[in-house]
């Protein structure tokens, strides 16, 4: 009950009372089955029996009559369910995407797209099911049995009392079936996340597949998962079939029960050739629940399995929300601090006792093997994770009570790994802005050394980006990021690798841009080039999650460590023979 009071809540309250409406009309309408069975009998015994055709016709139309508005509430009741429950998925799928596009990026980590789009996708869409056939199925088929087998038991006890007697054998039969049902959902709806997380995933890296010519390698993993859905399906379909022999001789034999039985009692004067049409007529009323009881069973299993992923989405919280004293701030001037700050991932340390300072409008640089901790450094300064001890303050404030809007909307940060939209490039640099003029898109281009080969697309500013950027460069990728980084006239400028897939003549276009801005912004580069770093206000090596060295470029080449040997490789120095001569 629990699922479908969460249902219930996410349908829009002027809904509640036509839904409402909609299952009255489902039972009404199965109260309706009783009447035509009833004037049936009445033809048999009146008109057949006796001779008599003066009530054929008006029985006739009234049955008509009942037929056609039995029909018709039907209908207005199929549309006004199927109107209320387009109404709550809608509903569901918009509040979903509100929940994921304000999830901590640890909930990413832990969650595969492919399980995240199976929840937004067919596990909603059977919610909507629930209500839209599976909630007046179950209401059609109470009142059938129920109000079937009063009237039948109106007409004649014994009979009656003859095929209610299956039930019981029916009760028995279905808990057996229902032992262990939803464990099998369960397992089936893992499998089918597996699959769709396995095609998402290879749809994602189609170039590196057919780089490495491995389709046939994936193709053969597809089957995999996509054989174990299919097992899965079948163990429910293999349960399913071998209940469904058992509740169609069931229902067979009270077609036979009415028809040996009850001649038997019509031959002995206790029941009418009409009460016998009654009880022929209305004996499907009381087999077809039967028949309905293993889909509606399957059907209510998968509900619960699919509403309790979603609901598990649609709970969830994140862990970095705003602190109830966090203070709203104007722009960002751009002094950071990092105070002793440590931070793990999964148990494992990533930075150790992380300290040092940036004034506003300075320029700090990292440097770094890989895996060093450089790109989580400007993540903990985002809030993208919590630090596990110390604290990093911007303003003089820590950022914990900072409005996290306000904070992220004062970063503007460029990546290596560079995600465009399926959008025009024009609105991927103004994706942080909305509101910029034509004249800044193109000025920030510019600066960004992307103005001249935009020019040159087919549709300029108005060209539309494939997904991810095909079609583009990687140079040309970092370079329409760095602009949407700049468009957003931030107070703290991040630049992950940006310039890493750029030649040098245009790095130091860029560096001279970075310069000139229209706005005063602190900048933190993360670069393994020197010539990226050299003109930093302070120079920071991670190694292992620990600043190992920290100065400028002069100050760095006195200390001979990891920067100095970067500098000669780059700069084909001979470091052992520099070491020699030292």
């Amino acid at each position: 009950m629990e699922n479908i009071k969460w249902l219930w809540s996410i349908m829009d309250k002027r809904y509640h009372k036509w839904h409402v409406i909609a299952l009255c009309i489902s039972a009404v309408t199965s109260l309706m089955l009783l009447i035509n069975p009833t004037l049936t009998s009445r033809l048999v015994d009146e008109v057949i029996v006796a001779q008599n055709v003066e009530p054929l016709f008006g029985l006739l139309i009234t049955m008509l009559v009942v037929k056609l508005l039995r029909e018709g509430m039907r209908y207005f009741m199929v549309t006004t369910l199927e109107r209320t429950s387009q109404n709550v998925i809608y509903n569901l799928r918009v509040r979903l995407f509100t929940r994921l596009q304000y999830q901590d990026t640890r909930f990413f980590d832990r969650h595969r797209t492919g399980d995240l789009m199976t929840r937004m996708s067919a596990d909603t869409d059977w919610c909507r099911h629930f209500l839209s056939y599976i909630d007046f199925q179950a209401i059609d088929s109470v009142v059938m049995f129920l109000s079937t087998s009063i009237y039948l038991f109106s007409v004649n006890l014994k009979l009656a009392l003859a095929l209610v007697c299956v039930t019981p054998i029916l009760m028995v039969i279905t808990k057996f079936y229902s032992k262990g049902v939803r464990k099998l959902f369960m397992n089936m709806r893992e499998r089918q996340s597996e699959m769709n997380a396995a095609a998402q995933e290879n749809i994602a890296a189609n170039r590196v597949i057919k780089a490495f010519a491995r389709e046939e390698h994936e193709k053969e993993a597809f089957d995999k998962r996509s054989g174990a859905f299919r097992d899965a399906h079948l163990a429910i379909n293999k349960r399913w079939l071998s209940f469904y022999p058992f509740i169609e001789i069931l229902a067979n034999t009270m077609t036979l029960i009415t028809v040996f039985f009850g001649g038997y009692l019509m031959m002995q004067g206790e029941l009418t050739a009409g009460e016998l049409t009654v009880f022929t007529n209305l004996s499907w009323a009381l087999s077809v629940p039967m028949r309905q009881l293993g889909n509606l069973l399957n059907d209510w299993q998968r509900f619960i399995t699919c509403s309790n992923k979603v609901m598990e989405l649609e709970m969830s919280k994140a862990d970095i929300v705003d602190a109830p004293d966090a203070v709203s701030h104007d722009r960002i001037q751009g002094k950071v601090e990092f105070r002793h700050v440590s931070f793990a991932h999964e148990g494992q340390n990533v930075l150790t006792d992380v300290s040092f300072t940036a004034q506003p409008g300075q320029t700090v640089a990292i440097m770094g093997p890989t895996g060093s901790g450089k790109t989580t450094l400007i993540q903990l300064l985002a809030r993208c994770y919590e630090v596990r001890d110390g604290e990093i303050l911007v303003d003089d404030c820590p950022i914990k009570r900072w409005k996290l809007q306000e904070l992220r909307d004062g970063i503007g940060t460029a990546t290596q790994d560079v995600f465009l939209f399926s959008d025009t490039v024009e609105g991927n640099i103004a994706f942080g802005d909305q509101s910029l003029t034509e004249d800044e898109v193109h000025d920030f281009a510019r600066r960004a050394a992307a103005g001249g080969f935009i020019q040159e697309l087919s549709e300029g500013y108005d060209t539309i980006v494939g997904e991810r950027g095909v079609g583009l460069s990687g140079g040309q990728k970092q370079r329409i990021a760095l602009a949407r980084a700049l468009a957003v006239k931030p107070g703290i400028l991040v630049m992950d690798d940006t310039t890493s897939a750029v030649d040098m003549e245009t790095e130091q276009y860029i560096q001279q841009q970075l310069r000139e801005l229209p706005y005063d912004c602190t900048k933190i580069i993360i670069a393994q080039r020197i010539s990226s770093v050299k003109d930093a206000d302070l120079i920071l090596i991670l190694k292992d999650g620990v600043v190992t060295e920290r100065g400028t470029h002069e100050e760095l080449l006195q200390t001979r460590g990891y920067y100095w040997e970067t500098y000669c490789l780059q700069n084909g120095i001979d470091a052992e023979a520099e070491r020699t001569v030292k």
